[in-house]
């Protein structure tokens, strides 16, 4: 399943924005210096523009309600909007013009939100802190580019006037990041969450565990991380995350509303634990660490107690850590453990999760055994998957399993753009910015039914990502098509609209100092600088 990419440059700031919407009014064009209404990525249900825009100025406070989340999010919107402005910016729950945040009843369900700009202001309304948040990242987007910047622009900030309404397609937007290949520090990670964030993204998969290495502490087999996380691939220092540091992770996340969904592939991608502890093997033979990329040949010893000892030992130290909902278990390519084995395993394994009160999590191949009540499928297969393996998944998914889209013909971030595309695999195909938007979650698998779709997530498998400018490199701009397809309403999706908006977004990665492929198939401005 994964053959994977490598680009990524830290970013400093938090944010990257974008464009995209439902016309649904005429109004005259707003001032040169604002962006429209409908230039947001992803697009919003519905927008109505129209009046006059709202201007920043030293003036601008930013008033929130008096809730602890109101006003962290004010803050949070205070520390984006400062260093390009210049101005306090102060957060406050006075009364009075600029920029208000606000918690209240309506139909806009956990996530959405509801944007009001006019000449006396700008509001965002939401039922629940997830949708004001989003709401601010989509304020962020009808700023100009500079906004973006650390350091004073001239300006003028204004916002388009008009109305946004917006809720999500799906409940599931996520991004997973393989962290075993190559390690990633905290730091790494958290400037992924941020450019997720912009996006909307509400999951951040974090792939722990496989082969090349163990990247999480677990006190009850503590080889796990100081030996079996001691390389990657080519041979490098690779390293792990000390609980403190994966619960940074999961609180920085939170702050950003993302939920963490951990990762522990088994019962194969298991070198790494087999190298640790040569009790997990069925010869009592603890194979050499690797470093290398090939995939499917290790798997843990299913006829032996103690496997399921470690199984349990690690969901409860990892389910501990953990406040989301979903614990993932891997489960694929395990090519060296047998079907009956791996039905076995599962059957023996999905309990201990739902045990730690975690729903399982896991690929495709699990609906090959028998998924447990209320689980969810990641299917990763491509367009020419077997009609078989996809009639499996779309079996399952009529019997109750959730579904969550990943093709990896489409939207594997570490696949190759074009056959000279210096980083990424291409074992799924060449993927170009078109090929990863241009197909809708809803009717992508034959059988399944629109309801058991629960959403998307783009995988980066980091065969050849090293740093986070081989992140950045790899995600951008496909990962913004990504967000869409989670987002947005099926009504709003159509490349040809969404190539200008999403050119309209290369200026603010460049604020933002991402470097990003500047695919051909979009009308990008002349670069800056």
């Amino acid at each position: 399943m994964r053959q994977h990419h490598r680009t990524l440059r830290l970013l400093g700031s938090l944010l990257l924005v974008a464009t995209g919407v439902c016309l649904t009014g005429a109004a005259p064009p707003p001032p040169a210096s604002s962006a429209p209404l409908d230039r947001v990525v992803p697009a919003p249900a519905s927008v109505a523009p129209g009046g006059s825009p709202y201007r920043i100025t030293p003036g601008t406070r930013i008033r929130v309600d008096d809730s602890p989340e109101a006003r962290r999010i004010g803050e949070y919107l205070a520390t984006v909007l400062r260093p390009s402005t210049g101005y306090r910016l102060p957060v406050t729950t006075h009364t009075g013009g600029g920029i208000r945040l606000r918690l209240a009843e309506g139909a806009f369900g956990t996530e959405g939100y509801r944007l009001d700009s006019g000449r006396k202001g700008v509001t965002i309304t939401a039922a629940k802190p997830a949708g004001l948040f989003h709401g601010v990242q989509t304020l962020r987007q009808l700023l100009p580019a500079a906004v973006e910047k650390d350091s004073v622009q001239p300006g003028p900030w204004l916002v388009a006037g008009g109305t946004i309404k917006d809720t999500p397609r799906y409940g599931w937007r996520g991004a997973m990041l393989d962290v075993s290949r190559h390690f990633f520090t905290v730091d790494q990670v958290k400037r992924y969450i941020d450019q997720l964030a912009l996006y909307k993204i509400n999951k951040l998969h974090l792939h722990l565990s496989d082969d090349q290495g163990w990247r999480i502490a677990v006190d009850s087999w503590p080889r796990l991380a100081t030996y079996g996380g001691s390389t990657q691939v080519g041979g490098g220092p690779g390293g792990h995350y000390s609980k403190a540091d994966y619960k940074e992770i999961v609180r920085y996340a939170s702050a950003r509303y993302l939920e963490v969904v951990p990762e522990i592939d088994m019962p194969g991608h298991t070198n790494a634990a087999l190298a640790s502890y040569a009790e997990l093997n069925c010869d009592g033979v603890a194979p050499p660490l690797y470093t290398g990329t090939e995939v499917g040949f290790s798997s843990l010893c299913v006829g032996k107690d103690i496997t399921y000892d470690f199984v349990d030992d690690v969901i409860r130290e990892l389910a501990a850590l953990t406040p989301g909902r979903y614990l993932h278990i891997g489960g694929d390519e395990a090519h060296s453990t047998s079907h009956q084995d791996y039905a076995a395993f599962m059957e023996r394994v999905q309990p201990i999760v739902a045990e730690y009160g975690k729903t399982v999590v896991g690929w495709h191949q699990l609906t090959g055994a028998t998924p447990a009540q209320g689980a969810l499928a990641q299917y990763w297969g491509l367009d020419g998957t077997s009609a078989e393996e996809k009639a499996q998944v779309a079996k399952a998914a009529r019997n109750g399993t959730g579904i969550v889209l990943s093709p990896a013909d489409r939207i594997y971030l570490d696949m190759k753009y074009t056959a000279d595309t210096e980083l990424g695999l291409d074992w799924a195909g060449l993927v170009e910015v078109r090929r990863s938007y241009d197909w809708d979650p809803g009717d992508y698998l034959p059988g399944a039914p629109a309801s058991a779709i629960r959403g998307v997530e783009a995988p980066l498998w980091t065969e050849t990502i090293t740093k986070s400018a081989d992140i950045e490199y790899m995600a951008f701009p496909r990962l913004a098509g990504v967000a869409e397809l989670g987002w947005s309403p099926a009504s709003t999706h159509d490349w040809d609209g969404y190539r200008l908006r999403l050119a309209a977004q290369g200026p603010r990665w460049e604020a933002l100092g991402i470097g990003y492929y500047r695919s051909p198939q979009v009308p990008w401005p002349a670069a800056r600088g």
